[in-house]
């Protein structure tokens, strides 16, 4: 038996051995994309954007053989941001004249677009819950890939116009509340779509789809009540390298645990007899809040962490008990109780699903209570 297993293992092909060509050209699709990029837009970037340019490559390579939309996602909003970079021809005053940037692939309207599609999606998916129409479904998720295509196109191209406003402008569209609503979007999205397809199942889409929806209408009343869509100088503070991978991180963390706080609103629903007939079983709704928790959880502790070194370096302390820096502390301890209780205790059922409904109210606080009701160093990001 010992000899069997060893030939099989040696045997056994390697990870890259099950890559085809697709896979190896869309590697080699994304170096050129970074090569590219380099060339055309290096002497914006420091040596840390470019490090972060570069290794997004074997990255999102391999993100692309595990996951295959994102061949087709990435390459698609690539190649409309650089259409819409061509258009302006490095003349911002060309987005008011220009008709496809007008109305389409400048970041506003993009993002408007985006905001659209994502609305659609909602009652798209609704109505295929309510009516037993796998045809809601189907449409609800592609209206939703959709408009990941054209935000992450809107992010891509609000990135090129703050240069276009000032070399010393430009930066990362991800330094207000504006860009990071989007940016919450975008990620909850992905996420959802990832267990959509991973679960072969689309009757979660009506719920995750809701707080995208409320995440959108924010925005929507931000961009209209307080001008939050123009493009603004960043303030000291975020005029750091930390900011490029605290931010997503952090984000990652918030839309996960947003995707299983309305996954615990369908388990509640279900074990109640509401929709039992409609939705997934206990079992896979259990199991898809324990993975986004989990997954949030490690990338939510990798932004703390990322967080603390970024302050000794801005405020020359690694923890100063800030709002927002204490309220992100709360928010670690909930999910990490919340995760202990599930691995020592077996923490099932609907004291699960209530925690995590709960966690999404502690988590809205962190992220947008604080900004709202309380000061301190991270006031910069006030309402």
């Amino acid at each position: 038996m010992e000899i069997t297993q060893n030939q099989t293992y040696t045997q056994a092909p390697g990870y890259f051995k099950r890559l085809n060509v697709l896979d190896w050209l869309f590697a080699l699709l994304l170096l050129g994309g970074a090569l590219y990029a380099l060339n055309r837009f290096g002497a914006y970037m420091d040596y840390y954007e470019k490090a972060i340019l570069l290794a997004a490559v074997p990255t999102f390579a391999a993100l692309g053989w595990h996951w295959k939309p994102v061949r087709w996602v990435m390459p698609l909003a690539f190649l409309l941001a650089l259409y819409a970079v061509k258009l302006y021809a490095g003349q911002l005053p060309n987005a008011d004249t220009r008709f496809f940037l007008k109305y389409a692939l400048s970041s506003q309207s993009a993002i408007l677009w985006m905001s659209t599609l994502f609305f659609l999606s909602t009652l798209f998916y609704w109505g295929g819950l309510v009516a037993r129409s796998p045809f809601g479904g189907s449409v609800g998720s592609k209206l939703s890939w959709a408009a990941v295509v054209l935000g992450l196109t809107g992010m891509l191209v609000r990135w090129y116009e703050s240069y276009l406003i000032g070399t010393d402008v430009g930066h990362i569209p991800i330094s207000n509340l504006y860009e990071v609503f989007v940016l919450f979007s975008l990620i909850t999205a992905l996420f959802y779509l990832y267990y959509e397809q991973h679960y072969q199942t689309r009757q979660l889409g009506p719920f995750v789809l809701l707080v995208i929806s409320a995440a959108i209408g924010f925005l929507l009343w931000y961009t209209v009540a307080r001008g939050a869509s123009d493009i603004q100088p960043l303030v000291p503070a975020l005029q750091s390298w930390w900011m490029k991978i605290h931010v997503p991180a952090n984000f990652i963390g918030y839309g996960t645990f947003a995707l299983a706080a309305m996954v615990g609103t369908a388990y509640l629903l279900k074990s109640h007899g509401y929709l039992a007939d409609r939705l997934p079983s206990l079992e896979l709704l259990d199991d898809v809040m324990y993975k986004a928790i989990s997954v949030g959880f490690a990338f939510f502790t990798i932004a703390t962490i990322l967080g603390a070194l970024w302050a000794a370096e801005a405020w020359g302390g690694y923890w100063s008990w800030d709002p927002k820096e204490t309220w992100a502390l709360i928010v670690w301890l909930n999910y990490a109780a919340w995760l202990h209780m599930r691995l020592m205790s077996g923490l099932r059922g609907r004291a699960a699903a209530w925690w995590a409904v709960v966690g999404l109210l502690v988590t809205t606080f962190a992220f947008l209570g604080v900004n709202m009701f309380l000061s301190g160093l991270h006031s910069y990001g006030k309402l």
